[in-house]
């Protein structure tokens, strides 16, 4: 998957900011934006997600085998999802 990845997940959080999949997808996603954390996100938490859903997480997870996890499109990726869960 593209850098679109993070577009389509932003578009998921936007259409429902407090659904499963969009919580399970912002964690996702603060789990790969630290640094050497480990990436602790359970991947048993894959099947918690609907097909659709689990396609976008390994765009996410895609992004950062590439190292697209860090930066300045990232970084306001993540502002944006941040602020749609909690304003949503």
């Amino acid at each position: 998957m593209s850098d679109t990845a993070l577009e389509e997940v932003i578009g998921k959080i936007e259409a429902a900011p407090h659904s499963g999949a969009s919580l399970l997808l912002f964690a996702l996603t603060k789990t790969l934006d630290m640094p050497k954390g480990g990436h602790m996100y359970m991947l048993k938490k894959l099947q918690e997600m609907d097909a659709e859903t689990r396609q976008l997480a390994y765009g996410l997870m895609e992004l950062m085998a590439q190292g697209k996890n860090q930066g300045e499109a990232w970084q306001q990726a993540v502002s944006l999802m941040e602020s749609l869960i909690r304003g949503g």
